[in-house]
């Protein structure tokens, strides 16, 4: 029997099936090309890819989550939304990657990726029911969730899936079926602004917002494991209001889609986006700041067309741990030995004195980090 190979090694997939799911989100399903079997994953793990950097060299990072079931033999499934992307790149702009997977990728294209990994999983072992809630493209983690639901038909499930309208919807048809196939699993889809062509009850069940009326009118009083996935601001909205209903804080289980909003502002408005983190103010000119890998016992010019301090060590061809790139997980938490940072991204939680999270922050000046 071949043995696994390890959930940190980098390996070669090769795209076996590329489905288009809406005007923006595609999928694609991939087989292992080293001939080696798949690692099982948990619902809600994620699998990290990288691409070749056309404008600085190196490679570029992107999480995707596994929007598949766990119970798919030997394939897995990612279903990535196409960003857009500034005309003239550089840096590390949002819509480059997921560019790529769309223009570039198709049947028989080999890509390459680690894990398995992440820690925004279902969890087992006892029976109390589940509550699904997206947002947008956020519904691919919880996608995975709802098949093992649907599998194991123990647990009421609820899915709520909030998007814009069909244009932009994905695995609509896939969850309705799923849903049908079970007792356990219920799903309801809002749209905010339903197209003509969007029939109410075959497309979707009702139209607006998630609001507290709304869930007390989906959801049987009780206490629900939650997972909560999509864009900062519809987080912060529904965890806003999961709190007001009587949530309690340590079930609600959430991972970020996007930039970081700081969730804990309960005392939002249903609407409320999260201010903007006021980006950190450039070194003056012919002061650019110094960045010295510990480790690596190297002192580079910061490139500041690099976005965080994370982006530029992996441009140095460093592989240091991360999950989220967004401030919220301290996967990527290292020593910082000497210097200041500026957090281009407010962290949910600020670091102790000493150590500082790469992923969301820049170089104040001159640097040591120990990498």
């Amino acid at each position: 029997m071949q043995a696994v190979p390890s959930r940190a090694a980098t390996r070669p997939y090769k795209v076996i099936r590329k489905v288009r799911e809406s005007e923006v989100v595609t999928s694609f399903y991939l087989a292992p090309a080293d001939g080696l079997p798949l690692a099982a994953f948990s619902p809600g793990q994620f699998l990290t890819f990288q691409i070749p950097d056309p404008v600085r060299g190196g490679v570029i990072r992107r999480n995707y989550s596994l929007s598949g079931s766990p119970d798919w033999a030997g394939h897995y499934r990612i279903s990535v939304k196409r960003e857009a992307a500034p005309p003239t790149p550089t840096g590390c702009p949002p819509g480059l990657f997921s560019a790529h997977l769309h223009d570039a990728i198709d049947i028989g294209s080999e890509v390459l990726a680690r894990g398995p990994e992440g820690r925004f999983v279902l969890e087992h072992g006892h029976d109390r029911p589940v509550l699904l809630l997206a947002g947008g493209v956020g519904l691919t983690p919880l996608a995975a969730m709802a098949h093992a639901l649907a599998r194991s038909g123990g647990r009421k499930t609820y899915f709520i899936h909030a998007c814009e309208n069909g244009r932009v919807q994905a695995l609509g048809e896939e969850l309705r079926a799923l849903a049908a196939s079970t007792d356990n699993l219920h799903l309801h889809v809002l749209y905010r602004s339903p197209l003509a062509t969007d029939e109410l009850g075959r497309d979707h069940d009702s139209v607006g917002l998630i609001t507290p009326a709304l869930l007390q009118s989906l959801l049987p009083l009780d206490d629900y494991d939650v997972y909560l996935c999509g864009p900062g601001p519809f987080m912060q909205s529904v965890f806003a209001q999961l709190i007001r209903l009587g949530v309690r804080e340590e079930r609600i289980r959430y991972e970020f889609f996007g930039p970081a909003t700081l969730l804990r502002a309960v005392g939002a408005p249903e609407a409320a986006i999260a201010p903007p983190v006021a980006v950190a103010s450039p070194a003056p000119s012919g002061e650019t700041p110094m960045v010295t890998f510990q480790r690596k016992g190297t002192a580079v010019a910061w490139d500041p067309g690099c976005a965080t301090l994370l982006d530029f060590a992996e441009a140095q061809g460093l592989e240091p741990d991360f999950s989220c790139r967004a401030g919220i997980c301290a996967t990527c938490l290292c020593d910082l030995v000497a210097g200041e940072v500026d957090y281009v991204t407010e962290p949910l939680e600020e670091p102790e004195a000493g150590k500082v999270l790469i992923c969301c922050s820049r170089p104040r000046g001159d640097v040591t980090i120990g990498l």
